[in-house]
C-alpha cells in the first residue's frame, strides 16, 4: 500500500508549510469549503472511518450528533485529543512531530463540517517537541489564511488553540480532557449528557483523535470509495498506523491497511522475534488496556476492530506489544497493574480501591508471598470494577488483569507454590 498518513515522514522540512503545500497540502481544505457541512458529514459516514483513539466509534455518525444551528451564545466546538499516553502507543506523536499541517488541515475540515469556529488541540505535557512543532505550524497556517477570520475567503472563520496538558493518562478520556481544558482537575464526567450536547464550557463539542482527523483530508481529496477500498470489509476501512514494540527486531510505527495480519506485522514489518531461538508467547494487541492473547490465539489473526473483538481482545490504539517465550507474564501483569493504579484519578471507589488492590495482590504473588486464594481474589476485584465507574479506566485495569490470570494461570500458581517464575519464563526479563 502506498504511504498515506506517513507519506511526508522522513522528508526534509516535512513540518513546514512550504513542503506540505508542495505535496498537495491544503487542497482538500479548499475542496471541503466548496461543500456544505452536511455533505462533508455524509462523505465521512460513507467512508466508514472509525475513531482511531481506541473506541472505534463511526466518525461521521459522531459528527452528525452536533447541532446544526450554533449561535454566538452557544457555539459548537471541536477538540483534538492528542493526549496519547497508553503504554505501547506512540503513533500520534509521529504524526504531530513530522506532519503537523496534516493534523491542522484535518482539524479545519472537521471544524467546518461541525459548524465550529473554534477548535482545540489538547496535547499531553510530555510531548514538548510536538507542541512546539504544532505551534510553529499553526503560525504558518494563520499567516497563509488557512486559520483565522474568513478562511480562504470562504466567509467561514476558525481559530485553533493548542493547549498543553499536565501529563495525566486520565486526561485522554474525553470528559476528563474537557475538565482539564477548562482549567480544572482532569476528572471524568458522568454521561449523559454527552459532549455533543454539553461539552467544553457547556457547549456542544466533538472530540476526535489525532489519527482520525489526519484521515479526513484524504477522504475529502480521494473520496469515500477510495477509503472504503482499503481494509478487509466495510466496517474496517482505511489506512492504519500500528505501533509495534516488545520482543521484535524492528519496533516502530508502521502504516498498512486496516486488517493487517498480525503475523505480517510481527514478521514482515517487525523483522521477526528479537531474541534468536525464542518463539512468540503472547501479544497485547491494542495497548496495555486490551486483553493479552496467547500465541496460539494469534494464528491467522487480523488487526482490525471486529477480528480482535471476536478473538476476545480489542484493536484499541493498535499498540501491539510482542512477548517471547522468555517473558515472565506475572511480572508483565504487575507492571500493567502499577500503571493503572498510579493513573487512576481516584474519583470512583471501585477504581481507586480496585486498581490499588490488583497491584498489591499481583506484587505479593511475584515477591513470593502469594496465597492460593489470591487468583480468585484478583478475579473478584476485577469483576467488581468492570462497568461500575464513571469512565473506562477501571475496565482498562480489570480486563488485562483477568486475561493475564486466565491465560497464564500456571505461571501465577507456580509463583504462589514456589515463589519464583516457571522455568520457561525464568530467563526472561519481562516485556
Amino acid at each position: 500500500m502506498e504511504p498515506v498518513l506517513t507519506r511526508n515522514v522522513g522528508i526534509d522540512g516535512s513540518q513546514t508549510l512550504g513542503v506540505y503545500q508542495a505535496r498537495g497540502g491544503y487542497l482538500a481544505l479548499r475542496k471541503a469549503l466548496g461543500l456544505t457541512p452536511d455533505a462533508l458529514v455524509n462523505l465521512v459516514k460513507a467512508s466508514g472511518l472509525r475513531g482511531r483513539g481506541g473506541a472505534g466509534f463511526p466518525t461521521g455518525l459522531k459528527w452528525s450528533f452536533m447541532p446544526k444551528d450554533p449561535t454566538p451564545e452557544r457555539p459548537n466546538y471541536l477538540v483534538c485529543n492528542a493526549d496519547e499516553s497508553e503504554p505501547g502507543t506512540f503513533k500520534d506523536r509521529l504524526l504531530i512531530e513530522n506532519d503537523p499541517h496534516m493534523l491542522l488541515e484535518g482539524t479545519l475540515i472537521a471544524a467546518y463540517a461541525l459548524r465550529a469556529e473554534r477548535a482545540f488541540i489538547y496535547i499531553r505535557g510530555e510531548y514538548a517537541y510536538g507542541a512546539k512543532t504544532l505551534i510553529d505550524a499553526l503560525r504558518e497556517a494563520r499567516a497563509a489564511g488557512y486559520v483565522g477570520r474568513d478562511v480562504l475567503g470562504s466567509g467561514w472563520s476558525c481559530e485553533i488553540v493548542i493547549h498543553r496538558g499536565a501529563g495525566a493518562y486520565i486526561c485522554g478520556e474525553e470528559t476528563a480532557l474537557m475538565d482539564s481544558l477548562e482549567g480544572g482537575r482532569g476528572n471524568p464526567r458522568l454521561k449523559p449528557p454527552f459532549p455533543a450536547a454539553h461539552g467544553v464550557y457547556g457547549r456542544p463539542t466533538t472530540i476526535n483523535n489525532v489519527e482520525t482527523l489526519c484521515c479526513v483530508p484524504f477522504i475529502v481529496e480521494r473520496g469515500a470509495d477510495w477509503f472504503k477500498a482499503i481494509g478487509p470489509d466495510e466496517k474496517n476501512t482505511g489506512p492504519k498506523l500500528y505501533c509495534l514494540s516488545g520482543h521484535v527486531r524492528r519496533p516502530g510505527v508502521y502504516e498498512a491497511p486496516m486488517g493487517l495480519p498480525l503475523a505480517e506485522l510481527i514478521d514482515g514489518f517487525g523483522g521477526g522475534m528479537l531474541r534468536p531461538g525464542r518463539a512468540l508467547k503472547a501479544v497485547i494487541p491494542g495497548g496495555s488496556s486490551t486483553p493479552v492473547l496467547r500465541a496460539e490465539e494469534c494464528a491467522g489473526l487480523r488487526m482490525d476492530f471486529d477480528a480482535l473483538a471476536k478473538a476476545g481482545s480489542m484493536l484499541g490504539s493498535a499498540g501491539c506489544i510482542v512477548m517471547d517465550e522468555g517473558t515472565d507474564m506475572v511480572a508483565v501483569a504487575e507492571r500493567v497493574a502499577h500503571f493503572y493504579a498510579h493513573e487512576s484519578c481516584g474519583q470512583c471507589t471501585p477504581c481507586r480501591e480496585g486498581t490499588g488492590w490488583i497491584e498489591k495482590v499481583i506484587a505479593r504473588i511475584r515477591r513470593g508471598g502469594g496465597r492460593p486464594e489470591d487468583l480468585e481474589l484478583l478475579d473478584e476485584i476485577a469483576q467488581g470494577m468492570q462497568g461500575t465507574t464513571i469512565c473506562p479506566l477501571a475496565d482498562a485495569a480489570a480486563m488485562p488483569c483477568r486475561a493475564f490470570v486466565a491465560k497464564f494461570r500456571d505461571e501465577f500458581e507456580h509463583y504462589i507454590e514456589r515463589g519464583r517464575p516457571l522455568a520457561a519464563a525464568a530467563s526472561g526479563t519481562g516485556a
